[in-house]
């Protein structure tokens, strides 16, 4: 061996030792406390990138957990004939819930729906009447029922001036009324705020419009006004506050509809 050999041997062995360091530390090496037994890092990770199974970034034993999804919620009450019976580009429903088939008291809520997670409440629930003898699956003229039923909400009026509603409103002296109703409950004022129930009507026309596709004798002119303190001929009404209230939410570009009955035919 010759001197100059045994000089460098010193400085090859350095040089030696810091390559070693350098390949360690690209090859994952862990910050706190070097290399786990067979090969691998602390963190489960190969000298080469790779975990203890063999493949790049993955976690033993482990698979990606799954999303959580839930169901869109569903008006409650509505079963599934109902439900089935609003359009699918309503985002805007008014549940008017009779309390019983034969009853003329009731309530109404309203709900909106998100195309993420269902419908909603966004009102309070409101008292309301309806027709004196109660709730009709075939309505006809005369009958003191209000029809059960799916029916849009498109054109609203009355005799004040428009209360901030986003319908076409119609204002004018024809929505005046007078008398009493079937408890001698004055009648001044019900339609004061209305909104016409698509039912037996042409949409897109003024409360006042007496067109009746189905015929005269299915009846017509049912409406959501301002309650007088009795039941009504065949309307829903609700107190003058909360007619204003129902006036400023609904939104044409929701499709509102109004869903009406009593509560075990809305089960259906």
């Amino acid at each position: 061996m010759s001197v100059s050999s045994v000089r460098r041997g010193p400085r090859l062995a350095a040089a030696l030792l810091a390559s070693g360091l350098l390949l360690t530390g690209c090859g994952g090496a862990a910050a706190d406390g070097g290399s786990a037994p067979g090969g691998t890092t602390a963190d489960g990770k190969g000298v080469d990138g790779t975990d203890s199974a063999g493949s790049h970034g993955g976690t033993v034993g482990r698979s990606a957990p799954e999303p959580r999804t839930s169901e869109p919620k569903l008006i409650p009450g509505l079963g599934p004939r109902t439900l089935a019976a609003i359009p699918p580009e309503t985002d805007q429903a008014v549940v008017a819930t009779g309390a019983g088939r034969d009853r003329n008291t009731g309530t109404v809520l309203v709900y909106e729906r998100d195309p993420v997670t269902g419908w909603a409440p966004v009102s309070d629930i409101w008292p309301a009447h309806n027709a004196k003898r109660g709730w009709t699956d075939d309505h006809v003229r005369g009958d003191l029922r209000t029809p059960i039923g799916v029916f849009g909400l498109t054109d609203a009026g009355g005799l004040l001036p428009d209360p901030g509603t986003r319908l076409p409103y119609d204002r004018g002296p024809a929505f005046s009324v007078s008398g009493t109703g079937f408890q001698g409950d004055s009648l001044a004022g019900s339609f004061d705020y209305v909104v016409a129930i698509n039912y037996n009507r042409v949409p897109g026309n003024t409360p006042l419009d007496w067109t009746r596709p189905l015929g005269a004798d299915k009846g017509g002119g049912i409406w959501l006004h301002v309650d007088h303190g009795g039941p009504t001929q065949g309307c829903v009404s609700l107190p003058r506050g909360r007619m204003k209230e129902l006036l400023r939410l609904l939104d044409p570009m929701k499709k509102p509809v109004v869903v009406m009955g009593d509560a075990e035919s809305l089960k259906r």
